[in-house]
């Protein structure tokens, strides 16, 4: 009986094995693909999915210019008299055609104001794409290089384990400087696992924002800078200069408010809303419809009893404003005008404020990482040198030299984390101005 139930367990175990196995093979596994920033920068802008349907509006637009300046089509007109009717009336043949009267022109106006207006709004657009790709690659960047220091840590933490293990081994420390060791490095493992996790996420984040249409859905965009020393990791990020002295706010507020798109757009949002006044208003002016045509007379319909032929002409008055003068859609569209204005005026208050906090936050962000550079880096690196020089030479315990060492990696995590927050309240600085390469010291700007 035993016999037979491990045969079974067996068969069942093999079954699985087998009915699992094609399914495995199936899976296509995650291509990684790594890209500069100025490559991930051209890639958005050349496939993003938002952006290209975008892109259609202008094409939209560009459609309704040409909608707006159409004449109008003629209409044919027969008129034919059957029976005793058509005895002594002439038989006709012609055309309509509706004359708009100061309409057309008004229309074209409206239509090209808002095709600006679409312009305005890719050119926003591919700006604030460009900012989340910038943005997101950065993110990433800062997140794999933390990882990658931790990398470091982990091993700098095993050659103590291997040290302490060796002195141990010889007598010269207690069996507790390699179990405290081994729990500093168990702690790190879970530091390493949420930065993983981190990183997985700033690369969702980052191919979110790039969101092109892929052949391979397994292909994943990932940042090539992480893989290079340093702070050249950012080096295709354009900042000022840090040995120069930043300028007050007010000194570049102007400048930067000038370069707002989203400024430009609710001034252009006034433009289409005067511009819509003028169409709306204009229906209020009658058109003239122009008719005429070939009239004739067969033989037993004319008096004479002869075929007669000549033509006839005629105009009209539409649309006289007598009954209904469209007092309601002027109101509004002068009420339209007012918002656009109001809103404007809203915008630029607005700008103002982010502008300022977020040129605020840079400098902030910009002193922490002078501090981190100049101060904080140096010395923890010479304080590690000689805390780990006086463990081998025995003049200090494994406890100083691990809380040493813990200490230096936070300031190295949060040096790597104030040289990502540089460059991202950069980036948003630069989103309130609403332009890539904004100068904060040319004043001819």
């Amino acid at each position: 009986m035993y016999f037979r139930n491990v045969q079974r367990n067996v068969f069942i175990l093999l079954l699985i094995f087998l009915l699992a196995a094609p399914f495995q093979s199936f899976a296509d596994p995650v291509q990684i693909k790594k890209i500069t920033l100025t490559d991930a920068i051209d890639l958005a802008l050349s496939n993003n999915l938002d952006l290209q349907s975008e892109r259609i509006n202008v094409e939209l637009a560009k459609n309704d210019v040409k909608t707006a300046n159409r004449l109008q089509n003629p209409e044919i007109n027969i008129f034919y008299n059957f029976g005793a009717a058509g005895r002594g009336n002439p038989q006709q043949i012609g055309a309509t055609e509706l004359i708009e009267i100061a309409k057309r022109g008004p229309r074209k106006k409206l239509a090209q104001a808002n095709l600006y207006k679409k312009d305005l709004d890719v050119k926003l657009r591919e700006f604030e794409l460009e900012m989340d790709v910038r943005e997101t690659y950065v993110d990433l960047v800062g997140l794999k290089t933390v990882l990658g220091c931790l990398y470091d840590q982990k091993k700098l933490l095993n050659d103590f384990l291997a040290l302490s293990q060796k002195r141990h081994n010889a007598g010269e420390v207690q069996e507790t400087d390699v179990i405290q060791t081994q729990i500093s490095i168990n702690q790190l493992e879970t530091q390493i696992n949420s930065a993983r996790t981190a990183v997985q996420a700033a690369r969702n984040d980052f191919n979110k924002a790039l969101n092109v249409k892929q052949d391979n859905p397994q292909v994943v965009y990932d940042a090539f800078e992480d893989e290079l020393p340093g702070e050249t990791v950012f080096i295709a990020l354009k900042t000022p200069d840090f040995n120069l002295k930043m300028p007050p706010f007010e000194k570049i507020a102007d400048r930067a408010l000038e370069k707002r798109l989203d400024i430009k757009l609710a001034k252009q949002e006034i433009e289409v809303a005067k511009k819509n006044l003028v169409v709306v208003s204009r229906q209020r002016v009658p058109d003239i419809e122009l008719m005429g045509g070939y009239g004739y007379q067969p033989h037993g319909h004319s008096d004479t009893g002869e075929f007669r032929a000549g033509a006839y002409a005629g105009a009209n008055l539409n649309n006289i404003p007598l009954l209904y003068s469209f007092k309601p859609e002027i109101k509004n569209a002068q009420l339209q005008v007012v918002q656009a204005q109001t809103n404007y005026e809203s915008a630029k208050n607005k700008a103002i404020k982010e502008m300022n906090s977020a040129y605020e936050q840079f400098l902030s962000s910009r002193t922490n990482l002078l501090f981190y550079k100049q101060k904080l880096i140096k010395d923890s690196e010479k304080l590690i040198n000689i805390s780990k020089k006086n463990y081998l030479e025995g003049k200090t315990d494994l406890t100083s030299l691990v809380v040493m060492e813990q200490s230096y990696k936070e300031i190295v995590v949060g040096y790597i984390q104030a040289l990502t927050d540089y460059y991202t309240d950069w980036i948003d600085f630069l989103r309130t101005v609403n332009s890539e390469d904004f100068d904060l010291f040319d004043e001819s700007l």
